[in-house]
């Protein structure tokens, strides 16, 4: 079969924890996976420094790094990469494409695990403090602050759970949110505000972070006053959401009422049969690199089922 005419068992789109374990156990399954990594390759855990919580690595280990160690594997076992993007998918037609550019690629198969971008504040100094005191993951980072004092930044269900969940290391947490009011539930807010640790600032929103290899301060603006004030801390938590990166597949594949990709009951299977989605894209509740890693799992071996149901000569 030509290379033009040929069709891959399993393409994986993406490649962070979830796509990388979608490849190590598709290609131990012998079904030869072809990754398009993106030209980010790699996930969130690319932005990270440290990470202490996942399962191996009683030292740490930094989240690059990681990933490093995860694409490594993958291509010990025969995955192929390319890194580039998908520009167009059309799941409506068996095989499957999937266009990078102006080449097309054909699958029987075909693992969704694009994740999902966490939403900033667009201030260029978070971007440079990203993972040296700012984060997007109390539950990834807050062991780094104990005794610290910092701040949440948000004002519906996540954001409180994070500052909840931060008062167990923090000396204190600042939640800092853009209105007089909360978005988030009534049993949420009830919590917070009972939490001797948690001072609400209102009305107010960041406009720079400071510090050179670790955060000291942010600077504050008043929403209604326009005056400003630094505020001495080690740490900034921003907690205003996600977005599932997975424009590419709308009129395609069936979403949850959040914008993430719907998968039937707790697998990976979506609305269509040969098509499966694993990882941030798909989960809005957990969104750790070691659930992402388990759901890449279970996305492999329910492609490898899939295979095994269809003809070989199943095109």
């Amino acid at each position: 079969m030509s290379e033009e005419n040929k069709v891959e068992d399993v393409i994986i789109i993406g490649s962070g924890p979830a796509g990388l374990t979608a490849a190590i156990y598709a290609a131990r399954a012998n079904l030869n996976p072809l990754v398009i990594e993106g030209y980010t390759a790699g996930g969130q855990l690319m932005w990270t420094t440290e990470v202490e919580n996942f399962p191996g690595f009683p030292e740490g280990k930094m989240g690059p790094d990681l990933m490093v160690d995860f694409r490594a594997q993958a291509e010990k076992f025969g995955t192929r990469f390319i890194t580039e993007d998908v520009t167009m998918v059309d799941f409506k037609q068996s095989p499957f494409l999937v266009e990078v550019d102006d080449k097309t690629f054909r699958a029987k198969s075909v693992i969704v695990s694009t994740g999902a971008t966490a939403k900033l504040l667009n201030i260029e100094s978070e971007r440079r403090m990203m993972g040296h005191g700012v984060s997007t993951c109390a539950t990834c980072d807050g062991a780094f602050f104990k005794n610290k004092i910092i701040c949440v930044v948000g004002g519906g269900d996540s954001a409180l759970e994070e500052a909840v969940f931060l008062t167990r290391f923090a000396s204190k947490v600042y939640l800092i949110h853009r209105r007089d009011k909360l978005r988030a539930s009534k049993i949420m807010q009830d919590k917070a505000f009972k939490n001797e640790k948690i001072e609400f600032i209102w009305d107010s929103e960041i406009t720079e972070v400071f510090g050179d290899k670790k955060v000291d301060s942010i600077m504050l603006r008043n929403l209604k006053t326009d005056v400003h004030t630094k505020l001495v801390l080690d740490g900034v938590f921003v907690a205003i959401g996600h977005t599932p990166n997975a424009k590419l597949f709308e009129g395609q594949l069936d979403f949850d009422h959040q914008g993430y990709l719907h998968t039937a009951q707790k697998g990976s299977k979506t609305n269509i049969e040969g098509i499966f989605a694993c990882g941030d894209v798909q989960d809005h509740v957990y969104r750790q690199a070691i659930t992402a890693a388990g759901s890449g799992c279970m996305a492999a071996i329910d492609a490898e089922r899939y295979l095994e149901s269809i003809p070989d000569d199943a095109e």
